[in-house]
């Protein structure tokens, strides 16, 4: 088995270990995600190379015996720069990084999660600050059908009513459904709820499958965002068994 791996790969996350090297998780195309090492000083274009949200063609020497993973080239093919001029894309950039990190990719689909995380970040690169939330929000909502976990926010679950496009339903967190009016003073029991409006809704499920850049182009009033916002963000902590403190900055 060769030593020497070749991968398409980005930086999700970089650490310093010890005096002069890094340690970095990148998330790859072939392989998902795994933590390897720069090693050198400062002045080690390797080091400049492996910075947060780079992507490029990755060289990785894979140690079995120490089951460990040496940068050994990376030749970097988008540096996103934009991410780190802007308070707000870097927030928002970190927050997609660290919920793919603590999701372990969605598990399997590498490739899949490697593109939509590249679009994602792509987007974000240039956004104005009052667009990366909304950037954010999508990533949110296209993460938790990454993972399998999403809600049709279309219809009542519990009766499977098709719900008018104008109408209120509520998200009960730790059963997750959605119920419509009628069920819901029916006199059904459960945990506090999420209220899901028509803005809300509707925004949902219009950008259900766009890429990000292509979901900016429905807006969304502040009272639409929240819920949706506080849904996704509900899927999500039920999904992963917490809540990520990135996701409340």
């Amino acid at each position: 088995m060769s030593r020497s791996l070749t991968y398409n790969a980005l930086t999700l996350r970089v650490k310093a270990s010890g005096e002069s090297n890094r340690d970095i998780w990148f998330l790859s195309a072939e392989e998902g995600i795994f933590k390897a090492t720069v090693f050198g000083g400062p002045k080690s274009r390797l080091k400049a190379h492996a910075a947060p949200f780079c992507q490029g063609r990755l060289w990785i020497y894979h140690d079995p015996a120490k089951d460990s993973r040496k940068v050994t080239d990376f030749d970097v093919q988008s540096w996103r720069p934009g991410l780190r001029e802007m308070y707000e894309r870097t927030i928002a950039a970190n927050c997609v990084a660290e919920t793919v990190l603590a999701t372990h990719a969605g598990g399997g689909a590498w490739s899949a999660a490697f593109k939509l995380l590249s679009s994602v970040l792509d987007c974000l690169d240039t956004a104005d600050e009052k667009i990366c939330p909304r950037i954010l929000l999508h990533f949110f909502w296209s993460w938790t059908g990454f993972l399998g976990v999403k809600p049709d926010p279309g219809c009542c679950t519990h009766c499977a009513c098709e719900v008018p496009g104008d109408a209120l339903l509520w998200y009960k967190p730790d059963e997750g459904i959605f119920l419509c009016q009628k069920c819901r003073v029916s006199g059904y029991t459960g945990g506090p709820d999420i209220t899901a409006g028509a803005g809300a809704r509707r925004w949902l499920l219009a950008v259900d499958s766009l890429e990000p850049k292509d979901a900016l182009r429905y807006s969304l009033d502040s009272v639409s965002f929240q819920q949706a916002r506080a849904l996704a963000l509900s899927v999500l902590t039920e999904s992963l068994g917490k809540r990520l403190s990135l996701w409340d900055y």
